[in-house]
């Protein structure tokens, strides 16, 4: 199969490996891109996790939480400039749009552009807001917490990346769970606990560092037994309990949490402007 030099920019881009190496990888992979970037991590490749198809879409990102804590959202309004993100109306619309999600708690994202503020659907109060601006405008991502516990926020400056966490019980002090959302923004964790993650993703996981292993001259039996502790790894390096607490490298979340006194969180929501 015949590889295109496109293809392999495309993938030198995505992943950070050599051209020769992405070229080699797409020819066994028969062309296919997500293929290709397994093979180069079967073979040791460090692969960056940046996607380069990725849209680099602008926008304002906001939270609306209950006074009791106990119900929040977080919504992702995009456009097509940084100028425009800051504008006083799209920040507003983003707003009006959080607090429909917030009040009338739609499903999906048609049945939000189908909800009404004052007679107007949101549909209707998209298209009149790229009228006024003259961009494309459209609501990304959007989600709604409901707890037995407590919800807290994180909004990074500039409102770019929002996170959204929820504890299985009340929070005596508000800085703990500031924390433990500042950690999920800068770590990105993929669950709360290792049981949350999808087994298919450990068996990948596994594959991979198996074949990592004998790629590096490991017998069959010893990378067995060994790619259980790259699992051990990816644990602490993905799941938010088992990761070192970024403000005391001696911790883990779930340690920092047991020694505050407080309760373990239940579930997490982190959206960052551009990310799917």
């Amino acid at each position: 199969m015949s590889i295109s030099a496109l293809d392999v920019k495309k993938l030198r881009d995505q992943t950070g490996a050599g051209m020769m190496d992405c070229k080699k990888a797409l020819t066994e992979a028969n062309g296919d891109m997500n293929a290709a970037v397994e093979l180069l991590r079967k073979k040791g490749q460090k692969v960056s996790e940046k996607r380069a198809d990725r849209e680099a879409n602008q926008g304002f990102i906001l939270s609306n939480i209950s006074d009791d804590r106990k119900k929040a959202v977080v919504l992702e309004l995009n456009c097509e400039t940084d100028f425009v993100a800051k504008n006083e109306d799209f920040i507003q619309y983003a707003s009006d749009f959080a607090k429909v999600v917030f009040e009338q708690e739609p499903a999906n994202r048609e049945a939000l552009l189908q909800s009404k503020i004052n007679n107007l659907t949101v549909a209707d109060m998209l298209k009149d807001l790229v009228g006024k601006i003259g961009e494309k405008i459209d609501i990304g991502r959007f989600e709604l917490l409901k707890s037995e516990g407590q919800i807290f926020d994180y909004i990074h400056p500039g409102n770019q990346l929002c996170v959204l966490v929820e504890f299985e019980g009340h929070v005596d002090e508000p800085d703990i769970a500031k924390d433990v959302a500042m950690q999920i923004a800068a770590m990105n964790p993929i669950a709360v606990n290792r049981d949350q993650v999808d087994a298919s993703v450990i068996e990948k996981e596994k594959e991979i560092a198996r074949e990592q292993l004998i790629n590096e001259g490991k017998p069959a039996e010893i990378a067995d037994k060994a790619a259980m502790g790259k699992i051990r790894r990816f644990f602490e390096e993905r799941v938010l309990l088992e990761q070192k607490f970024v403000k005391d490298g001696t911790l883990s979340v779930q340690e920092y949490l047991k020694q505050s006194g407080a309760p373990l969180v239940a579930s997490f929501v982190r959206i960052q402007l551009g990310e799917q």
